[in-house]
């Protein structure tokens, strides 16, 4: 494993990129009167995850860095819900 230059080499950041594209492919079937609804709702929350762990990596003070992993965590929560809506 080489060293970490980037938010781009962390694996959690990669996984949640591909968890994210997986998403939005996902609900590329959802129906039409869901655009507005749970197809935002699963985006957002998906895109928000590798968003807020980079956006973390480059703040300066650690405590800020955890605070973005915190909201990371949290959206995936919330997309961890919207999933288990979705499927009953």
């Amino acid at each position: 494993m080489g060293a970490i230059e980037s938010y781009r080499d962390l694996t959690v950041w990669q996984e949640s990129m591909s968890l994210a594209e997986s998403c939005y492919r996902m609900t590329k079937t959802f129906p039409k009167e869901e655009i507005y609804g749970m197809t935002a709702q699963i985006r957002r929350a998906s895109a928000s995850i590798p968003a807020n762990i980079a956006e973390g990596y480059g703040r300066e003070y650690r405590q800020e860095h955890i605070q973005s992993l915190r909201i990371a965590q949290g959206s995936l929560k919330e997309l961890e819900t919207h999933s288990y809506s979705h499927n009953e």
